[in-house]
């Protein structure tokens, strides 16, 4: 497939995802400029990631930091975002790559994450990810024990959550914009994928993260 036909296919996608969210923003009865798209590549090759980055769609996500790392040389113009799994070994060659760690799960990565911040002499942005489907093949911090102590090397932004694989998505999105609001009033919501990003961005997503709906098909 040739990049003009690539390109025609993302931007129908494109524009019909912002449809998607504009919608969804308005039945919530906020502005729909509120929700950032972050286009998760990690099914797809650079050269499909720089064409959606053509169509103006410049945040993109990760899950694997090798991945993350070829694609930020191989691909100008983007804004990073690493929204799997991080580990710590991995923090110096990810974090200088990535605006914002969605994926903080655990009290010894947020403490590595902390340590690498003071190290450099500037806090890194994270969002604190929270198990609000209780889950137990899911990571996160359970809504109870979401740490709230200030560390001088992390910036936290707000909180990230995935919803169950099956039935309702609400209740833990809900949840999870309750929890934003008492502990880190005002700040970011990462939550909806490509099966339930509606509902999310309904109760309050600032990001939304979307791979199959955009690259169903053009994994190459």
């Amino acid at each position: 497939m040739t990049d003009t036909e690539l390109g025609a296919i993302l931007g129908e996608r494109v524009a019909n995802v912002r449809a998607r969210i504009e919608a969804a923003r308005a039945r919530s009865g906020e502005a729909a400029s509120g929700v950032k798209l972050v286009a998760v590549t990690k099914t797809v090759s650079a050269r499909v990631a720089a064409l959606v980055v053509e169509l103006g769609v410049t945040d993109l996500g990760e899950s694997r930091p090798q991945a993350l790392w070829q694609k930020a040389e191989a691909v100008p113009g983007a804004t990073w975002h690493m929204i799997g799994h991080l580990q710590r070994n991995k923090l110096e060659r990810t974090i200088p790559l990535v605006s914002l760690v969605h994926s903080v799960d655990s009290e010894r990565l947020l403490h590595a994450l902390d340590a690498f911040g003071r190290a450099r002499g500037a806090p890194v942005p994270v969002l604190l990810e929270v198990n609000c489907s209780g889950e137990a093949a899911k990571g996160g911090f359970a809504p109870d024990a979401v740490p709230v102590a200030p560390l001088p090397g992390v910036q936290v932004l707000g909180l990230m959550t995935m919803a169950a694989r099956e039935g309702d998505p609400r209740p833990a999105f809900a949840r999870l914009r309750e929890l934003r609001d008492a502990l880190v009033p005002g700040g970011e919501l990462s939550m909806g994928m490509s099966n339930d990003f509606e509902v999310a961005v309904e109760e309050g997503a600032t990001l939304v993260r979307v791979g199959t709906t955009l690259f169903e098909g053009l994994g190459e």
